[in-house]
């Protein structure tokens, strides 16, 4: 904890800049506070010993995506860095769903759960459909599969190592992408961020927290 606790204070202050910059209209400040917050989770996780593990070293190629993903979202009017940073998440989700198969997924609970998903993956694309622009409905569904699969996932490690929180981590990625989305998508606004961003850095630090791993 020690070790990690530089790197977890640095994305606290740049996440606190980050959002002021939100809050005031200062969308350059997203620019270098953003990056750095990032960093920080990739610093707690070296620091945390992720390389020493088959799992840590997926939950940091996991990280290193959502990094890429996270400097590809900061242009706000970029078509083309949207899709990249959507593919860079995707990416990151997967690296996640690697780290889970290491710890032992259970296959009868990762099918119970991805069909309980369905319902709240199917509604999220009810509610994104009628404002997504051409071209987009085919990649947001992959986008919603994928992290679906990812939370269930996540569910699906409990009877292996019953780490609640891994199930956590993923529950708050879920829910910061859907910020994401209705920010991107639906109703543009500072709440989203208010409340995306510190979900998407708790559940960032939590994946972080596990790298050595749980058990």
């Amino acid at each position: 904890m020690t070790r990690m606790l530089p790197w977890i204070l640095l994305t606290i202050v740049a996440l606190g800049v980050l959002l002021f910059g939100e809050a005031t209209a200062r969308p350059r400040l997203g620019w270098i506070a953003k990056p750095l917050a990032s960093v920080g989770f990739l610093g707690a996780a070296v620091a945390n010993g992720a390389f020493e593990t088959a799992y840590g070293n997926a939950v940091f190629l996991a990280l290193a995506w959502s990094f890429l993903g996270d400097v590809l979202l900061i242009p706000r009017d970029s078509r083309p860095a949207f899709t990249f940073g959507l593919i860079s998440f995707v990416v990151a989700h997967l690296g996640y769903l690697v780290a889970f198969r290491v710890l032992g997924m259970d296959g009868v609970w990762l099918a119970l759960t991805a069909v309980g998903l369905l319902v709240p993956a199917a509604l999220a694309f009810r509610w994104l459909r009628p404002h997504l622009p051409r071209g987009m409905t085919g990649p947001v569904v992959v986008y919603i599969v994928v992290i679906t699969a990812m939370v269930a996932g996540s569910v699906a490690t409990w009877p292996t190592v019953r780490a609640p929180v891994v199930l956590l981590a993923a529950v708050l990625f879920y829910l910061s992408d859907l910020a994401v989305a209705r920010q991107r998508f639906v109703a543009p606004g500072v709440v989203n961020r208010a409340v995306g961003l510190p979900l998407y850095y708790a559940a960032q630090l939590l994946f972080v927290w596990t790298a050595t791993p749980p058990g």
